[in-house]
Parts: C-alpha cells; structure tokens; sequence
C-alpha cells in the first residue's frame, strides 16, 4: 500500500516538473525579450536570437506553446489534488519522505503556476497596453 501512495506522489512531482519546464517556455518567448527590449538589451536579444533561432519559432507559435503550458499545469494540479490526502506510511522515516514529497512537489506546481500568469501578461495582456 505504502507504494501506491508514493507512487502517486511520484507522478504527481513528475507532473509539476513538466509543468515547470513548459511554463518555462511561455518565459523564453515572451517574457525574455521583452525584458530585454525594456532594460535597452537590444543587442543581447539580437545574439541571443543568433545563436538560438528556435525562439524565434516558439514566439511565432506562441498560441500552441501556451495552450501545451495550460493542459500541463491541468494535469500536474489534478494529480497535485489526488495526491493531497494520499496517507503517508506510518514508519517515521517514510512518512517524513513523503510529507517533504509532497510539500516540494507542491512548490513546484505553484512556481509553475506564477511563471505561466508572467507568461500570459508578457504575451498577451502587455500587448494591449502598447
């Protein structure tokens, strides 16, 4: 039994990982070079757009790269939510294990959360103010 719990604790830190990643991504398109622009990188921009053209692509399709963000930050909250009341094994030791589980993965997910809502202002909510 005590595997099933860590099990669904696993996938669920799994989940807020990937999560992190592509939120990440809606930073690199949109949050990144409008920071730049605004502290006066211009230059920075220009050779960081050199020497990695595929953002480039990522800001070009930002729609679908937010959309991916979304659907993973769904998923990684659902499995967060299941694995809220998941009982922790009644040896010390394991249960101090999967309490610190469950409290990183738990960061992880809200860190996720904050760099998508950067993301969806820097992509789509600043725009309009311009």
């Amino acid at each position: 039994m005590a595997n099933i719990n860590f099990d669904t604790l696993k996938a669920a830190k799994r989940a807020n990982i990937i999560s992190l990643f592509t939120s990440g991504s809606t930073l690199i398109c949109c949050a990144l070079p409008a920071t730049l622009v605004a502290i006066g990188s211009v230059a920075t921009l220009t050779s960081l757009l050199t020497i990695f053209p595929q953002l480039i692509w990522i800001s070009e399709h930002k729609t679908p790269v937010f959309c991916l963000a979304a659907l993973m930050l769904m998923l990684a909250g659902y499995l967060q939510w299941e694995a809220r009341n998941a009982p922790c094994p009644a040896d010390p030791q394991l249960a101090a294990t999967c309490m610190k589980m469950r409290k990183s993965a738990l960061a992880i997910y809200w860190v996720s959360v904050a760099i998508f809502m950067l993301g969806v202002f820097f992509a789509f909510i600043a725009p309009l103010f311009i």
